[in-house]
């Protein structure tokens, strides 16, 4: 099948100047795909150059393909007519996407896209010299049922100069550079056998991937329409699918889409591939038993315990009233199960999505924290006696519907503010709920909740332990402003998270949106001191309280926050630092680097090379290309580099010293003096 569709495409190109034309720019009509050639600089420097572009426009429902087109559709071919003292690099695709058509996987562009390609000027092209660059491409526009070959003749006047690059041009090349899948620091690994192809791809676990896909750059890997099966095994991405057949034996290359149009181009070499963890009855059953375990205790952890307390105090005033206590118990327990299971089902899916997010993933979201921070503050007010909540104190019946309604209000807000907490045996049951399958991992977060709910069931259907809790009296009062205490503690935790998150005007806004909403409180505390209602007013104003102060919230953490040992990388305080002879050592790394992250753990940010750095007053320079920070990007091509790890040392006075990829603490301190 795909060698029918390549033969076709052929045939189809062998006429494509004719029909472009006919059909375009040069043509009668406009092409279906838009293209101009456009350089970053029209001054390009000798012995540098620059980088040129084909701006790529598909009309509405047309596409273009990338340089593997899939099952079906061609690349863009292009033949070059260049003058004297200048050469042009391969071409450079964006992270395509993909397109199902009648069961063939297409790899393509549904958008506007630029293919880039590095233009070099031998040193010896003197200034002022005028580098006219011809382009003959060739392209294939298809929809969903026709496809169109078109072609356009297409050039660009450029004179050498001093590569002076315009703003403009700047921004735009560096969003086409921002969708060039950028290289992976370390080798992957591949095996293939009945008919099968498995892929262990080094990828640090606290990378953000989703949206995962593998792109073949070479026929004969993968069967390009068969399902991938991603999974994430600490620092290892493991994609399983469908081989392809006439595959020839060696190192492969292929992209590996992380988000909407990035990646990484990887290498990869025949190998030994981990098999997938296998799942046992056995693991199962310690992992629930792990799960169980760890929400029993989490009953102990400081945000948990006083609603807990409030709620054997509501027992001890229930009396004898078994069906009561026993509806409002399960109630309860279906409101934590339920809880753990909702937060639990979204979390295996943003996994299975791809995402790096494990229990608690929501506390990463500020709004999230915020939330919690208002939550545990009301909780902290009412129970010093600022104002009455019938959910979780009082004096409210146990009797009747609303008393199992409150109670499963109060399970559910127990589970969602257990997640800042954390205790023992909860680690491995949390992470093998991550690669047990659907239904198993589900158990385990419900094994979670259960745990949790443990205790009220035990007092509510063991009336031996019910009989053994204290009678009511003042005591309950006393104890229960004693249990606020920790409470505010936790508050205090959420506001300093709140602060690590999105730094000191994030805590500010904080605090100020607490006190407002105590300042609420204390007014309905007073309405229900003179037997008024209030309740409904104080909810809104809550959440409209919640919701202001929300979209105020920072959106980055501060800059200053981010490295704790050296300074980001800024190509203009490079040059300063270096036209005052301070001696810099300048790196860059991404959290998706494993080599990086080696380095900086058995070289960089250990002691000694810091003291030794510190003594020799070196300025430790960081360059963290995570996110693919284009002033980055142009550094490293600058440098002849197209990925990371890099590491510079400018000495006083002196050019770069490019070291090795693998640092040790003698190879750093051997720099100073």
């Amino acid at each position: 099948m795909r060698i029918f569709h390549v033969l076709l495409m052929t045939v189809f190109l062998l006429f494509a100047p004719v029909v472009a034309r006919a059909q375009g720019a040069f043509g009668q009509g406009a092409p279906h795909i838009a293209a101009a050639l456009i350089a970053e600089t029209a001054m390009p420097q000798p012995g540098k150059g620059t980088t040129i572009a084909f701006s790529m426009t598909p009309e509405p429902g047309w596409h273009g393909y990338w340089e593997n087109p899939g099952d079906a559709g061609l690349g863009m071919t292009v033949k070059w007519t260049l003058p004297k003292g200048v050469a042009i690099g391969p071409l450079r695709y964006p992270v395509p996407e993909t397109l199902l058509i009648s069961g063939l996987m297409n790899h393509v562009y549904e958008g506007p896209y630029g293919v880039l390609a590095n233009l070099i000027v031998a040193p010896d092209v003197p200034v002022g010299t005028k580098l006219p660059i011809w382009a003959r491409a060739d392209w294939l526009a298809c929809t969903d049922k026709v496809c169109v070959p078109e072609s356009g003749e297409l050039s660009l006047d450029l004179t050498v100069g001093e590569g002076v690059i315009l703003p403009g041009a700047q921004a735009q090349f560096d969003r086409w550079r921002s969708h060039v899948p950028r290289p992976l620091g370390s080798e992957a690994s591949y095996a293939i056998a009945d008919g099968r192809l498995r892929l262990s791809v080094p990828f640090p676990a606290v990378a953000s991937a989703r949206d995962i896909h593998l792109f073949a750059l070479a026929d004969g890997l993968t069967r390009y329409a068969a399902s991938q099966s991603i999974t994430r095994q600490g620092d290892r991405l493991l994609i399983e699918t469908e081989a392809g057949q006439g595959l020839k034996p060696g190192p492969v290359q292929a992209v590996l889409r992380t988000g909407d149009h990035v990646g990484f181009l990887l290498t990869a070499r025949p190998g030994v591939v981990p098999a997938v963890r296998s799942v046992t009855p056995q693991t199962i059953l310690i992992a629930l038993g792990g799960a169980l375990a760890g929400g029993l205790l989490l009953n102990i952890m400081p945000c948990v315990f006083p609603i807990l307390g409030l709620k054997a105090m509501k027992l001890a005033r229930a009396g004898g009233d078994e069906r009561a206590v026993r509806r409002e118990a399960l109630a309860y327990a279906f409101g934590i199960i339920l809880t753990c299971l909702a937060l639990g089902g979204l979390l295996l899916a943003l996994r299975a999505a791809g995402s790096a997010v494990g229990w608690a993933f929501q506390l990463q979201d500020p709004r999230v924290i915020l939330l919690l921070l208002l939550l545990v503050t009301a909780i902290a007010l009412n129970l010093v006696g600022l104002f009455e909540l019938s959910a979780f104190g009082g004096g409210d019946r146990l009797a009747g519907k609303g008393g199992a309604l409150g109670a499963f209000w109060t399970g559910v807000l127990v589970a969602f503010v257990a997640t800042p907490c954390t205790g023992p045996f909860m680690g491995a049951a949390m992470g093998a709920a991550l690669v047990l399958p659907l239904g198993a991992g589900l158990a385990i977060f419900a094994g979670l909740g259960l745990g949790l709910a443990l205790p009220f069931l035990g007092l509510a259907y063991i009336p031996a332990l019910r009989t053994r809790l204290p009678r009511p009296g003042p005591w309950m009062g006393r104890l229960q402003k004693i249990l606020a205490i920790p409470m505010a503690l936790t508050a205090l935790g959420l506001l300093w998270l709140l602060g690590q998150q999105r730094g000191v005007p994030a805590m500010v806004l904080g605090l100020g949106a607490a006190a407002i909403l105590a300042l609420i409180l204390l007014w309905l505390g007073r309405r229900q001191r003179h037997g008024l209602r209030g309740g409904l007013a104080v909810a809104c104003a809550a959440l409209f309280l919640f919701a202001g102060a929300a979209t105020l919230l920072p959106t980055h953490a501060p800059a200053a926050a981010a490295l704790a040992e050296g300074v980001p990388f800024d190509e203009a305080r490079l040059a300063s630092l270096r036209a005052r002879n301070k001696p810099v050592f300048l790196y860059f790394t991404a959290d998706w680097c494993l080599t990086c992250k080696a380095n900086e753990a058995a070289a960089i940010d250990r002691s000694e090379t810091r003291a030794a750095f510190k003594k020799a007053g070196v300025t430790v320079m960081i360059g963290d290309w995570t996110n693919a920070d284009p002033a980055i990007t142009r550094f490293l091509e600058a440098q002849g580099r197209s990925g990371v790890p890099l590491y510079l040392w400018y000495a006083p006075g002196k050019d770069a010293q490019t070291l090795p990829q693998i640092l040790t603490p003698a190879t750093l301190m051997a720099l100073v003096p």
